[in-house]
């Protein structure tokens, strides 16, 4: 079994387990390989504008906001945008700061018809520690993948 296979197999079995629409649930360290394995997977950040500004951003990662700042008022045209800009067959991977917004936009993107739609749990900065900080437990950053404050 290929690595690309045994990622693609904890993934499904996550969001089985969870009972998520979308086809699976991907650590950042999976999405990244996974990617890697897999030219024809998208990554899409989800964060608002301001956090890929102030933060940072993936390389190469397309860009739909879920939500606008300040505010976090909803996106109204999020699957209309995802689907201009991502054809239904491709493998699309969901980020956003921590998971939460990512899950979301992964079902929404199943229940328009995207069989190969995944969340990374975590998200670009991931969990808070005891002092409130991010990027010190888990997520992309955190696990030292590629990121700058580049624009693209």
């Amino acid at each position: 079994m290929s690595n690309q296979t045994e990622i693609l197999n904890k993934a499904k079995q996550r969001a089985l387990a969870n009972q998520h629409s979308y086809a699976g649930a991907l650590t950042p360290e999976e999405a990244h390989a996974y990617m890697q394995a897999n030219p024809e997977a998208l990554l899409v950040d989800v964060r608002s504008l301001a956090e890929l500004e102030l933060v940072g951003r993936v390389p190469n990662a397309l860009h739909i906001e879920w939500a606008f700042y300040p505010g976090m008022v909803a996106n109204p045209n999020f699957n209309k945008q995802l689907i201009e800009q991502i054809d239904k067959n491709s493998p699309v991977i969901f980020m956003c700061r921590t998971g939460g917004r990512s899950h979301n936009a992964a079902v929404v993107a199943a229940s328009v018809g995207y069989t190969q739609s995944f969340n990374m749990l975590e998200g670009f900065e991931g969990d808070v520690n005891a002092e409130q900080q991010r990027t010190m437990v888990n997520g992309w950053k955190h696990a030292s993948l590629p990121w700058t404050h580049a624009k693209k």
